[in-house]
């Protein structure tokens, strides 16, 4: 499990390395062009369920913490599902992994 940590927050958001990855090329894609959105995700049952949503913005400074030492493979196609929720009015939600059709490398 890895963890995103946004700003000074002591909320660690623990979120499995292939998931992380794939955030971390949507969210780096977004901020890299300026642009600012709103990022969504659910606790779990585990964590007392509900949901909570944080607005992104390049000035605020933002960790990626893997757990393992190997990047896994990309997939374009949940990239592409991801940045297209970022844009939406609904900001970024974590939708699941589509079937592969385009593994990026050396991302």
């Amino acid at each position: 499990m890895g963890k995103f940590i946004y700003n000074a927050s002591p909320r660690e958001i623990e979120i499995d390395d292939r998931t992380l990855a794939h955030l971390r090329v949507a969210i780096l894609n977004k901020l890299r062009r300026s642009e600012s959105f709103a990022m969504t995700w659910e606790h779990g049952v585990e964590n007392g369920s509900g949901r909570t949503t944080m607005w992104l913005h390049e000035s605020v400074p933002l960790q990626f913490v893997f757990s393992g030492n190997r990047q896994p493979t990309l997939n374009r196609l949940w990239i592409e599902q991801l940045l297209l929720s970022a844009n939406s009015s609904g900001g970024l939600v974590n939708v699941p992994e589509p079937t592969e059709n385009e593994p990026i490398d050396g991302e």
